[in-house]
């Protein structure tokens, strides 16, 4: 009986050891398993999440969506220089200079410029301020327009206030491709109004290159004018 009772305390004693040394070796492999995973919360191999920045990104912290829609724009400012062709003017060539949507801030206002010019035959410039009342990040975006402008060709010459609208289609929200239209009146009322059609392309050719055409027709009651341009721009 005495040896029994021995046997059973030395194999109540093995069993606390084992429970103890198994709890001891456990411990650290559960403790690793659960920083992984905390650190690896999308159990993807860690080749996939070192090549998506996107993953990267979201894993650090969750962005808010509807902020970015509504404040991030889909399309960037642009700064260009090009060639510009007069095709109303004897097809004379001349130069076009360009900068696009300058954000004030963290809103819809912008403000544009550009500059072209045949060296004698035909002048045009000035500067806009647009307004985007939809939200920055959608696909389609329309704008009120209102600025200045100045033009000068052979037959007549106008300057003063600049209104009218403008419209823009972000194919991508990278600022790789998008397209516009917009329309204004220069001195609109008067006798010597002149309206203004612009329609532009521009597609990437880089992370921050792009380029544009942009076709362009001026229309007095003198005459109707036409202007097409081929245009390298940086976005910053």
């Amino acid at each position: 009986m005495f040896f029994q009772k021995n046997k059973l305390k030395l194999k109540a004693f093995s069993c606390v050891i084992i429970l103890t040394a198994f709890s001891k070796i456990a411990a650290p492999v559960y403790s690793q398993t659960t920083d992984s995973s905390s650190e690896n919360p999308l159990d993807l191999p860690p080749e996939i999440i070192n090549n998506s920045p996107v993953l990267q990104r979201w894993m650090k912290k969750v962005p808010n969506v509807l902020e970015e829609i509504n404040h991030d724009p889909s399309f960037r400012t642009r700064i260009g220089i090009g060639y510009a062709e007069f095709p109303s003017t004897q097809h004379d060539g001349g130069i076009n200079i360009s900068v696009n949507d300058i954000f004030i801030g963290r809103t819809g206002l912008t403000i544009s410029g550009d500059y072209e010019t045949s060296f004698g035959k035909r002048d045009a410039g000035g500067f806009n301020l647009q307004y985007y009342v939809l939200p920055l990040g959608y696909y389609v975006n329309v704008a009120p327009v209102v600025g200045y402008r100045s033009i000068s060709t052979n037959n007549y010459s106008e300057d003063g206030v600049n209104i009218g609208g403008k419209i823009i289609f972000p194919l991508s929200r990278s600022g790789a491709a998008d397209l516009s239209f917009s329309q204004t009146f220069i001195s609109p009322g008067d006798d010597d109004e002149v309206g203004v059609t612009n329609v532009s392309f521009g597609y990437a050719i880089t992370k921050q290159i792009r380029l544009a055409t942009e076709i362009e027709k001026q229309n007095s009651r003198v005459k109707k004018d036409s202007q097409f341009s081929i245009i390298i721009e940086w976005m910053p």
